[in-house]
């Protein structure tokens, strides 16, 4: 309550002050459980509230990172925290409290945040939207009647609403950018490997990556210092880097070339507000000084997602022979969301040859995308082919399961080839609608390399700034 400017700050500004003696970090985490108390009626973020251990971690000794007593949350996802519960949006598969830290977690308390609480997440991660029976659904700040993205929406929702400056978020099929493309935020999905993974399902596959989503470029490349590196029993080579993301966010990307597109998967065009900003965005980085070009990726959507659906069945189908193995039973009869229940009935369908098929099909998929991206150094698509729909039009739980499909299809399709190939992309909130909810824009750049991502980053956020649009439920 007595730092009433505790939101116009990024998590960098924020331990600035602490450093300088202008704000303690008691008062950082008073400040965030103020803002989420006034907001969370409507967004629903929040999931899970640790304000006592936030308030006793404040006043303790806190290591000296670059975000030391910035308040922090954790996606209520994959991640374990000491003590907390855990409970992927789940009626079935529940930790009352987990007995250590993930990796990645002790990293970001290394880096001197605060945890204060859990964010909303739909279950199991699932789809692009931040729904479930067991947390229910979380507003998007611009329109709390709009979706929020997910499965990061909690994330987002109260990171672009000044609960936090910036949240833990994963992505496995586009769940950093979309939820930052729907709120106004940054997101970038790191390379494979680049950060931790927290369950044996990120790593199985090699899909879904953590980070942040965040208000600001630096937040999200210091982060990105802080915890990037490999755990110990890493299998993989770790993606190298030459300076810090930290640097790289303010040095010059040079003269780029960028090609775009506004390809789907079904062939259906994008919304015409989205086209429209995708031209937008071409000319400017034209009028930059870039070799700006239309080039898609000329792969054959349908086979790459008939593939992937294989491999992700049977993924999720072995995640849930690890639960059952866990806690002793099976789901009880309604005890998972439809789309959970059918992602399980359809995984112990595939057989082995099939989900080795994918595989196979997918590496191929990925070779082509990479020998693609030998004629540019950056990709740009719109993250989402429309703007933020509302939550009663892309509601899992309500209808039929085909028109929630189709609708999904009609707003989602560009992030998902780039969680197979492992390649960094970024969703920066360059654009708003007529309605005034953002449009986000994404670049994918080549394997390793979010440095170029970052400079092109830093370049756009100076000539497009984003910092003083806020949206109605704010501060």
């Amino acid at each position: 309550m007595g730092f009433a400017n505790y939101a116009e700050y990024d998590g960098l500004g924020l331990a600035e002050l602490v450093g300088k003696g202008e704000v303690t970090p008691a008062e950082l985490v008073e400040a965030a459980i103020e803002r989420i108390e006034r907001h969370n009626g409507v967004l629903n973020a929040v999931v899970h509230k640790a304000y006592d251990e936030a308030r006793k971690t404040a006043a303790s000794d806190l290591p000296d990172g670059p975000f030391k007593g910035v308040p922090f949350l954790i996606k209520d996802l994959g991640a374990k925290v000491t003590g907390w519960p855990r409970s992927s949006g789940s009626n079935y598969a529940q930790v009352a409290s987990d007995a250590d830290d993930s990796e990645l977690v002790r990293r970001y308390r290394a880096a001197g945040v605060v945890l204060v609480g859990k964010s909303n997440t739909p279950e199991f991660g699932i789809p692009g939207v931040t729904q479930s029976e067991r947390l229910g659904p979380c507003g998007n700040p611009w329109n709390p009647e709009h979706i929020s993205g997910g499965s990061s929406g909690g994330a987002a929702s109260a990171t672009a609403s000044g609960m936090v400056p910036m949240a833990h978020a994963s992505d496995g099929l586009g769940s950093i950018r979309i939820p930052a493309a729907n709120c106004g935020l940054v997101g970038m999905k790191v390379t494979r490997d680049r950060t931790p993974i927290c369950e044996v399902t990120d790593g199985a596959m090699g899909f879904s990556v953590h980070h942040v989503v965040s208000r600001t470029v630096r937040d999200s490349a210091a982060m990105l210092d802080a915890t990037d590196g490999p755990q110990p029993g890493d299998p993989f080579t770790h993606p190298k880097k030459e300076r810090p993301f930290l640097e790289e966010a303010s040095r010059s990307p040079g003269k780029l070339k960028i090609a775009w597109s506004v390809e789907t998967p079904s062939g259906r065009p994008m919304s015409d507000e989205v086209i429209a900003a995708t031209h937008r965005t071409a000319e400017t980085l034209k009028a930059l000084g870039h070799d700006v070009f239309e080039m898609g990726l000329g792969i054959d959507y349908r086979q790459l997602y008939r593939a992937q659906g294989l491999v992700s069945a049977s993924n999720f189908a072995a995640s849930m022979m690890r639960w059952v193995e866990q806690l002793g039973r099976e789901p009880a009869p309604g005890e998972l969301g439809p789309l959970a229940q059918r992602a399980y009935d359809a995984g112990r369908r595939v057989t082995g040859q099939q989900a080795l098929w994918g595989w196979q099909q997918l590496r191929l998929f990925n070779i082509q995308i990479l020998e693609r991206f030998q004629a540019f150094d950056v990709y740009l698509t719109p993250t989402m082919s429309t703007t933020s729909p509302r939550i009663d039009w892309l509601d899992p739980l309500v209808g039929d399961l085909k028109d929630f499909d189709r609708n999904q299809a009609s707003t989602y399709g560009t992030t998902p080839p780039f969680n197979f190939t492992g390649q960094p992309s970024l969703s920066l909130p360059l654009w708003q609608s007529e309605a005034g909810l953002p449009m986000g824009m994404m670049f994918t750049g080549q394997f390793g390399d979010e440095a170029t991502l970052y400079r092109l980053a830093g370049q756009l956020e100076k000539e497009l700034p984003w910092a003083g649009r806020k949206p109605p439920v704010w501060n």
